[in-house]
C-alpha cells in the first residue's frame, strides 16, 4: 500500500513537471508570436525558466563581432552591475570554454570547480547551499554565437536530465529570435537605404532635368549637368562660369536640390545690387546699435544660409574689402555680425557665379588672386544659348507653357516662327529667349503665330533676325551680335566722350542698342 501510494505521488510529480515544460514552451511560442522585440522575449523566457523551473538567474552571453569578446547581452535575476562585469575571452572561464567548444557544461559545485570565476555574480548573494551552473551553446548555421547560463540548486528533485532537456529547447528558441531579428533588420536597413537612393535619384534627376527649368539634351548642357551631379554629395565650392542668363541661378538651386542639404535654406545673394557701405552687414549681419538705424539685431545672409547653401551671384562685383573678409570666413567658417565681439560658426556651401572673366579682374588687380583660388575649386561653364542651338526648341516648347498658365492664354508658334527663333544669335540666352517669347505671348492677336510676328518682336533685340536659304533677309537688317572684343573699350569711351556721357547717344553712334553698350561698360570695366 506504502508502495502504491509513493509511485502515485512520484507519478503525479512528474506529470506536474511536463506539464510545467509544456506551460513554459507554450509561453514561449507565444511571446515569439506576438513580438518580434528580441530583448522582450528572451528576458521573459529566462522569466519563465526561473519562474516556473526554478533555474534561477539565467543570462545570455553573446559574442561581438568585431572584437570577439564575449559579454552578458539579457538576464533576469541580475542588477546592471552584475551584467556589466560579465565579459570574457574565448576560451576564459565556464562560459568562455562553451564559446569556444560549442559543448554544453555542467558545474556541479561552483565553490569546487576552479573554472568557475563568479565574476558576474557575487557568490555571497547566492544560497548557501550547494549551488550548480549550467551552460549551453546558442548555434546559428553551426556556429557558436553565444550562452546560455543558469544556476540550479543542487538539492532539487527535479532530475537534472530533465532540466537539460528544456535548456536546450529554449537556447534553440534563442538562436532563432536572434536570427530572426537580424533578417528583418537586415531586410529594414536594405529598404530604408533603397528608398533613400530612390528619393535621393528622384529628387536629383528632378533638379537636373526640367522640373527647375533646365531644359535641353545638348552634350555641352548634359557635360555641365554631369559634373553638377559629381559634386552634389560633397560640399566643395562650386563656382559657375557663363554669359548672362545662362541659368546660373537655375544650376545653384539644383546643385543644392541633388545634395544632402536640399532641406536645408537656399540662400541668394546678388553682390552686384548691394551697396557697398551695406555689404558686410547684408553677409554678416549686425547687432542692435551697430550703427545710425540699427533698431534690432539682424542676421545676415550666412547665418540664414547655415546648414544649407549660400549662392553669391555676380562674385565678381564684390568690393575688395569684403573680399578679405569673405576669404577669412571661407577659411575659418565663422563670421561676426556687425558692432559684436562673438565669432558665431557657419556651416554653408558656397556656390559663386559670375559672368565675368575672374582671372582677367585679378590681373588689373580687382579681385583677390586667393579668393580666386578659394572660389574656383570646382569651376563648371555653363554653356550659351548659341552653343546649343539644338535645345531652342525644346526650350519654347516649355517655356510657351509656361507663359500660356501665368497669363491664361493659349498662344502657339507655327514651324516657320520656330526656325526662325532657332537661328537667332540670342546675347542674352535663356533669359532673353524667355522675355521674347513672353512677348510674342502678350502681343499675339492671333492663337498661332507665324514667321512674321516673330521677326516684329526680334527687330527689337538688336540681332540679325532670321536668314532665308537664298540669303536674303525677310526683313529690314538691324544691328547684327558681335562679341565683346577687348580693343572695343577704345572705341566706346571716344564715343561717350563725343557725346558727353549720353549713353543713348553713344550707342546710336556706335550701331548698338543701349542694352549692348551699358553690358560692354560693365564688361570692359569702363569709368
Amino acid at each position: 500500500m506504502a508502495r502504491e501510494r509513493t509511485i502515485k505521488k512520484s507519478t503525479k510529480r512528474q506529470e506536474t513537471l511536463i506539464d510545467q515544460e509544456l506551460l513554459v514552451i507554450r509561453e514561449i511560442a507565444k511571446l515569439m508570436s506576438k513580438s518580434l522585440d528580441e530583448a522582450l522575449v528572451i528576458r521573459e523566457m529566462l522569466h519563465l525558466l526561473s519562474e516556473f523551473l526554478g533555474l534561477n538567474r539565467g543570462r545570455v552571453v553573446l559574442r561581438d563581432a568585431e572584437s570577439g569578446e564575449c559579454a552578458i547581452k539579457y538576464a533576469y535575476g541580475l542588477t546592471q552591475q552584475e551584467m556589466r562585469r560579465g565579459r570574457y575571452a574565448a576560451g576564459e572561464g565556464v562560459t568562455g570554454k562553451v564559446i569556444q567548444t560549442g559543448e554544453t557544461a555542467i558545474v556541479q559545485d561552483i565553490d569546487a570547480d576552479p573554472n568557475y570565476l563568479a565574476r558576474a555574480v557575487d557568490r555571497k548573494t547566492l544560497p548557501g547551499e550547494t549551488v550548480s551552473f549550467i551552460a549551453l551553446p546558442i548555434e546559428q548555421g553551426g556556429q557558436t554565437i553565444g550562452v546560455l547560463g543558469v544556476h540550479r540548486l543542487r538539492k532539487r528533485t527535479r532530475a537534472l536530465a530533465d532540466d537539460l532537456q528544456i535548456l536546450k529547447i529554449v537556447a534553440t528558441f534563442i538562436g532563432q529570435i536572434i536570427r530572426l531579428n537580424q533578417l528583418v533588420q537586415e531586410r529594414t536597413t536594405r529598404l530604408e537605404t533603397e528608398n533613400r537612393e530612390l528619393k535621393y535619384a528622384l529628387e536629383r534627376k528632378g533638379a537636373n532635368y526640367g522640373a527647375y527649368g533646365i531644359v535641353g539634351e545638348s552634350l555641352l548642357l548634359r557635360q555641365a549637368l554631369r559634373q553638377i551631379e559629381q559634386v552634389s554629395s560633397t560640399d566643395a565650392t562650386v563656382l559657375l562660369l557663363g554669359e548672362s542668363g545662362t541659368g546660373k541661378e537655375l544650376f545653384a538651386r539644383a546643385l543644392h536640390l541633388a545634395s544632402e542639404r536640399r532641406d536645408q535654406p537656399f540662400i541668394k545673394v546678388n553682390c552686384g545690387a548691394i551697396p557697398e557701405n551695406l555689404f558686410e552687414s547684408e553677409l554678416f549681419g549686425h547687432e542692435k546699435g551697430a550703427f545710425t538705424g540699427a533698431t534690432a539685431g539682424r542676421p545676415g545672409y550666412f547665418e540664414q544660409a547655415n546648414n544649407g547653401t549660400l549662392f553669391l551671384d555676380e562674385i565678381g562685383d564684390m568690393p575688395l574689402p569684403m573680399q578679405v573678409k569673405l576669404l577669412r570666413v571661407l577659411q575659418e567658417n565663422t563670421i561676426q555680425r556687425v558692432g559684436s565681439r562673438k565669432e558665431t560658426p557657419v556651416n554653408v556651401r558656397i556656390v559663386a557665379a559670375t559672368n565675368q572673366d575672374l582671372q582677367n579682374l585679378v590681373s588689373m588687380g580687382k579681385f583677390r588672386l586667393d579668393l580666386f583660388y578659394r572660389l574656383n575649386v570646382i569651376p563648371v561653364k555653363l554653356p550659351s544659348l548659341r552653343e546649343r542651338h539644338e535645345d531652342i526648341r525644346m526650350l519654347v516648347r516649355y517655356h510657351l507653357t509656361q507663359i500660356n498658365q501665368a497669363y491664361q492664354r493659349n498662344v502657339s508658334l507655327t514651324p516657320e516662327g520656330q526656325e526662325h527663333l532657332v537661328q537667332y544669335e540670342w546675347p542674352g540666352n535663356v533669359r532673353q529667349l524667355r522675355n521674347v517669347l513672353e512677348r510674342i505671348v502678350l502681343l499675339a492677336d492671333t492663337q498661332l503665330i507665324g514667321a512674321t510676328e516673330v521677326d516684329k518682336v526680334l527687330r527689337g533685340e538688336g540681332s540679325t533676325p532670321f536668314q532665308s536659304p537664298t540669303g536674303v533677309s525677310n526683313n529690314p537688317p538691324v544691328r547684327a551680335y558681335h562679341a565683346v572684343h577687348a580693343d572695343d573699350s577704345e572705341r566706346i569711351q571716344s564715343a561717350l566722350a563725343q557725346c558727353h556721357g549720353n549713353k543713348s547717344r553713344a550707342a546710336q553712334l556706335l550701331g548698338m542698342t543701349l542694352r549692348q553698350l551699358n553690358y560692354r561698360i560693365k564688361i570692359l570695366a569702363i569709368t
